[in-house]
């Protein structure tokens, strides 16, 4: 564990401790159990957005991307009676599609990052809303295929808390994470990912192929998002295709941050983002269960992207000056 995680690691620790010991409902098998899922749920498109952030770019039509999974998931399946296993591959090749046209557009025509998921992030909200009819049946009907996403692993006993059981969402997390973090540090693609963020130009001189690695990155990111909106319409009996999904962008965005991903690209791992989806989580469960006003979320995730970006800023310089103290003093 590297300190930056360290750091984080005490800090999830640290308010943790805090909202338990301020509130007697923290500790209830309830409450961890469904703190469990939410942090699942949002990890995952926390790694999937840590691809593009490691290669110095941005992905703000996540939400979206997820609203438009969930709204035309039940659209196919109840409206027009299309099997499971069809919509699934459908909406993982929607994601496959829109991971591919971005990447086009950045890679290929350079159109920046912002640009391309911001027009991202209307074009999916209107395509969701305008197919649907901004009305969407929902899928609380299919009770066996919910499964996926709201099953529970059953743990036994636990001290304290009585009956525990974990979401199955965790095991799905913990495969994706798993595999991310393998690409990332196993793989020489993965450092490829890395040097692409450091400097693209400096990469492509070396000899990477600059633009199949923006191609990885983008592709990674919608289909991880893709899977992600799958697994929330799934723990959800309906949803409003002209909200559902908004602003979980920032959330992903916001742990990535908190986990060590710089913005500037060239840094993170996936051990940090996922401490950094919990700690985001903790404190939005913390928010409800301290009476404190729900309307706060947004400010928080603000808060926590700002501190995050200054952490970044002052461990470069850090970083800088002690390089620097370390050529004059050799």
């Amino acid at each position: 564990m590297t300190t930056k995680n360290l750091g984080i690691c005490l800090l999830l620790v640290v308010v943790f401790v805090l909202t338990a010991g301020l509130s007697d409902n923290f500790l209830d098998a309830y409450n961890l159990r469904n703190l469990i899922q939410r942090a699942s749920l949002y990890g995952l498109i926390g790694v999937g957005v840590s691809f593009v952030i490691i290669t110095g770019g941005i992905d703000l039509s996540i939400g979206s991307v997820i609203g438009l999974v969930a709204s035309i998931m039940p659209l196919m399946m109840v409206t027009h009676q299309v099997p499971a296993a069809v919509a699934l591959l459908v909406v993982l090749l929607l994601s496959l599609a829109i991971g591919v046209i971005h990447a086009f557009l950045i890679a290929i025509v350079r159109l920046q990052p912002f640009v391309v998921t911001l027009c991202g992030l209307m074009i999916y909200r209107g395509l969701a809303r305008w197919l649907t009819g901004d009305n969407s049946p929902g899928m609380g009907q299919f009770k066996a295929l919910r499964q996926l996403s709201v099953y529970r692993f059953p743990v036994g006993q636990m001290t304290g808390l009585g009956d525990f059981e974990l979401p199955v969402t965790l095991l799905i997390l913990v495969v994706v994470a798993g595999l991310a973090a393998g690409f990332l540090n196993l793989t020489v693609y993965g450092r490829y990912l890395l040097a692409v963020g450091r400097n693209e130009q400096a990469a492509r001189f070396t000899g990477i192929n600059t633009k199949a690695m923006i191609f990885v990155a983008y592709i990674a990111c919608s289909l991880i998002t893709g899977l992600a909106g799958v697994l929330f319409v799934l723990d959800t009996p309906a949803v409003q295709p002209d909200s559902y999904g908004n602003f979980y962008e920032l959330y992903a965005i916001a742990a990535a941050v908190l986990g060590g991903c710089s913005l500037r690209g060239g840094e993170g791992s996936i051990l940090g983002v996922l401490i950094g989806a919990a700690i985001l989580q903790l404190l939005f469960n913390a928010i409800g269960i301290l009476g404190i006003p729900s309307t706060m979320e947004f400010a928080i995730a603000g808060i926590v992207i700002l501190a995050g970006a200054l952490a970044d800023e002052v461990m470069r310089s850090w970083l800088a000056r002690r390089r620097l103290a370390k050529v004059k003093n050799s």
